[in-house]
């Protein structure tokens, strides 16, 4: 039985509905117990399970770069004689806009302050401590996340377009166990890739409404509380729908395209009233660190150290990564239609991965700077008690 791409598929809408629901009713009516639980699980995942994330994360990262560089590179996601739908400057705004978002306005000046204030291995304050900040937040915002990106974009796109398969996760058990994706095996793997997606669209979601709200309290003097994030969402969730109906051509492109306009003026903003100089000259220096010591920090689980700082950082954005890869990986794959395996793994990989990496520099660099430099400690102050005010109390700086 095929699956008609037009309509809902009910094994896999009301199972993961039911389970999303059952979730967030255990979760509004026992906080408690679902803190407990969640932490619980957390902390076995981490302690029992870093060393799975990580290595996965590796082979995720060695498979592309070897798809890449491989014979297969030259293998068309679609028909030999396919062409992209869209042209190289739209194709890169739309995966710059679905793979990162949020993530760098709330962390491109947080996460170096914070690992610079609390390094892992260096000493506190010191020149060490400031590249070391640098390097792990390349680390966790580089190669890594858009490789995860990539090889689930590359697994729908290729079973979909070259092998008419449905656009879904199920497709790429097609080699295992053939038509059995169109039944309760396929729709498992559906099913669990929709509780993911849902889960890890929330923690951005979260992210943008916490940033939102503590940016308007710190500027307007806006309650930070839960009913105004939680309206805050409502209307991001409302804007995103408006701009899914329209389409891919109009809405979601457009709104791409302003979205990497806007990023580039800010950027170019701090970029040109920073300490530009410096700032070139870091940008080249935190790439020749951060690819220098890739392979290393790849593996590095602080087997011997023996630090619970791994935990809060690297294993929470390898699974922040994974469970946003169904719903990034979907997308990505929906545009790319007609490139080849080569051109799309350097355009997923690399291009927003030097752009990532050039906004945590400006960002990351700028606010350090200003902290040690400068002598705004009151930057400092503000992200240790809350992160959230970071770009805000940045800017105004």
């Amino acid at each position: 039985m095929r699956l008609d791409a037009s309509k809902i598929n009910p094994p896999v809408f009301v199972t993961a509905s039911i389970i999303i629901i059952g979730l967030l009713l255990f979760t509004i009516y026992a906080p408690t117990l679902a803190t407990e639980i969640f932490s619980a699980v957390q902390a076995s995942i981490i302690t029992n399970g870093s060393w799975f994330y990580v290595l996965t994360v590796a082979v995720i990262l060695g498979f592309v770069i070897y798809l890449s560089a491989s014979r297969f590179g030259s293998i068309k996601l679609g028909p030999d004689h396919a062409v992209p739908e869209y042209k190289m400057t739209t194709w890169l705004s739309m995966l710059f806009a679905a793979g990162m978002g949020i993530g760098l306005m709330f962390f491109g000046v947080a996460e170096p302050v914070m690992h610079y204030l609390s390094p892992p291995t260096a000493e506190k304050g010191s020149l060490e401590a400031i590249k070391e900040a640098m390097k792990i937040t390349f680390f966790h915002w580089g190669l890594h996340a858009w490789a995860i990106y990539a090889i689930v974009a590359l697994i729908l796109a290729y079973f979909c377009y070259r092998h008419k398969l449905p656009l879904t996760l199920r497709s790429a058990l097609h080699p295992i166990i053939g038509d059995r994706i169109y039944g309760w095996p396929g729709h498992f793997v559906d099913i669990f890739a929709v509780v993911s997606t849902v889960f890890g669209v929330a923690t951005s979601l979260g992210l943008g409404a916490t940033q939102v709200n503590a940016g308007l309290g710190y500027l307007f003097g806006l309650d930070v509380t839960v009913v105004n994030q939680v309206i805050i969402m409502v209307v991001i969730t409302l804007l995103a729908s408006v701009s899914v109906a329209t389409g891919l051509d109009k809405g979601i492109k457009i709104l791409s395209e302003t979205n990497m306009l806007l990023a580039v003026a800010l950027l170019s903003f701090i970029f040109i009233l920073g300490p530009t100089v410096f700032l070139l000259q870091a940008y080249v220096q935190n790439i020749g660190a951060y690819l220098s010591e890739l392979v290393s920090n790849t593996f590095n689980l602080f087997a011997y150290e023996k630090k619970s700082w791994i935990g809060g950082w690297t294993i929470f954005y390898w699974g922040w990564w994974l469970a946003w890869a169904p719903f990034v990986g979907l997308f990505i794959a929906r545009i790319s239609k007609g490139r080849t395996i080569r051109e799309f793994v350097l355009g997923v990989m690399l291009v927003p991965t030097a752009f990532t990496l050039l906004w945590m520099t400006i960002f990351g660099n700028s606010a350090i700077s200003l902290i040690v430099d400068s002598g705004v400690t009151g930057l400092a102050e503000m992200i240790s008690q809350n992160s959230s005010v970071g770009l805000f109390v940045f800017l105004e700086s």
